[in-house]
């Protein structure tokens, strides 16, 4: 039989409030106007990316090892994370003096790892997912009797994730709603447990990537449940199973889960990075795309607060993500036209793309379509364009010219 589950409370977020002082930032809330005009209602975000260690993990992990005892410091933590949690442990066991094993997959991003161990900790790479570093992670501690700590599953983990409530109702006192990443609930489970006793009027709405949604699952079957995950650019949230700890207080505190696909998530990376200038991996965009993706479901309500939970992303993800979200927003258009393949038509067509404000990216010929007459090909482009209005114009003004076109 599992040992009961004993709740975070108020006054356990309040003492980790004080265990943090001097250690994490105080992060800044940013006004985004764009972001407000687009949903219709007062939008603050609470900027996590800009935390030390580039995410809220350094609280959580922090609280954890400073509460714990003088002879179980001696003896060492040991952690296992692809990154944010990884780099939040190392950061934390340096503070404290603390030796730090940290356990990530082959392959982990390079930036967190060199991340992880610049802050001090032993990185050792394992196996190629997160799973099978926790449980390298797990025979570690039991060999050793180093402390396992545990990304969420652990009061005083969501304790110290908790923090993040308190500064959000100090400042802004208006808030209405908070929008939350959500993979293993730690976060989450911290800011409820804050908001429901300090401010129960507040709404806390938990976010998750639509491929890795373990959290409707379990909360529909009334306990943690495990679902085969799916690739998601919101790694940082990709959890299979939710904790008993974080489960209990989810589920306890009546939070509500919306999910948010991988088009989403990419226009709300795109959206941050473009009118917030702010720099944040896919997981700590999924509050903004929740909001862009349904801003109806929160208007009315006082300010929206989405947590930017985390800036920690690799270059060629960031890359790849806001690529991902142009083509999501209409900024790239794909055509094929069917052109007479003689010398000069290409030139014409080109031409006619530069005269509508359109940039090619990419472009290729097809000559051996069963649909083509032999004196005919189709010209395959990717063109880069100011939005979907332009996207039509540009298709508009080539038909208007005689062009066969067919965006796909």
């Amino acid at each position: 039989m599992s040992p009961a589950v004993h709740p975070a409370t108020l006054a356990d977020v309040e003492d980790a409030a004080r265990t943090l002082d001097g250690v994490a930032y105080r992060t800044p809330v940013h006004t985004t106007r764009a972001l407000s005009e687009l949903a219709g209602v007062r939008v603050l975000l609470k900027c996590e990316n800009l935390q030390r260690s580039g995410s809220f993990k350094v609280r959580g992990a922090y609280v954890r090892m400073a509460r714990l005892s003088d002879a179980e410091k001696a003896r060492g933590v040991v952690a296992a994370s692809a990154g944010n949690h990884a780099q939040g442990v190392a950061l934390g066991a340096a503070e404290l003096g603390i030796r730090a094993v940290v356990y990530m997959p082959e392959d982990a991003a390079l930036p967190k790892v060199a991340a992880t161990r610049e802050y001090g900790a032993e990185v050792r790479l394992v196996g190629s997912t997160v799973d099978e570093a926790l449980a390298a992670a797990a025979g570690e501690a039991e060999r050793t009797g180093a402390v396992m700590i545990h990304p969420f599953d652990h009061v005083d983990v969501i304790a110290g994730q908790g923090t993040v409530g308190l500064e959000i109702l100090e400042q802004v006192p208006d808030v209405g709603t908070v929008l939350v990443p959500l993979g293993g609930g730690g976060l989450v489970a911290g800011i409820a447990t804050a908001l429901a006793e300090r401010a129960p009027h507040v709404r806390v709405v938990a976010v998750q990537a639509v491929r890795a949604a373990s959290w409707p699952v379990s909360l529909e079957a009334g306990r943690p449940t495990s679902v085969r995950l799916q690739s998601t650019m919101a790694d940082g949230i990709a959890v299979g199973t939710p904790g008993r700890v974080t489960f209990e207080a989810l589920d306890r505190l009546g939070v509500e889960v919306r999910t948010v696909t991988e088009e989403e998530t990419s226009r709300a990376l795109l959206m941050v990075a473009e009118r917030a200038k702010l720099v944040v991996e896919p997981a700590g965009a999924v509050g903004v795309a929740a909001l862009l993706a349904d801003p109806a479901a929160f208007s009315g309500g006082g300010t929206v607060v989405p947590v930017l939970s985390g800036g920690n992303v690799d270059p060629l993800v960031l890359l790849r993500a806001l690529r991902h979200g142009l083509a999501a927003a209409g900024r790239y258009l794909q055509l094929r036209v069917r052109l007479d393949d003689r010398p000069g038509a290409l030139a014409g067509l080109l031409e006619a793309i530069a005269g509508a404000g359109g940039n090619i990216m990419h472009i290729d010929h097809a000559r051996t379509d069963i649909d083509l007459s032999i004196d005919e090909a189709w010209v395959q482009m990717q063109l880069e364009t100011k939005g979907p209005e332009h996207c039509d114009l540009v298709v508009d003004r080539l038909r208007a010219a005689g062009y066969r076109v067919v965006a796909t």
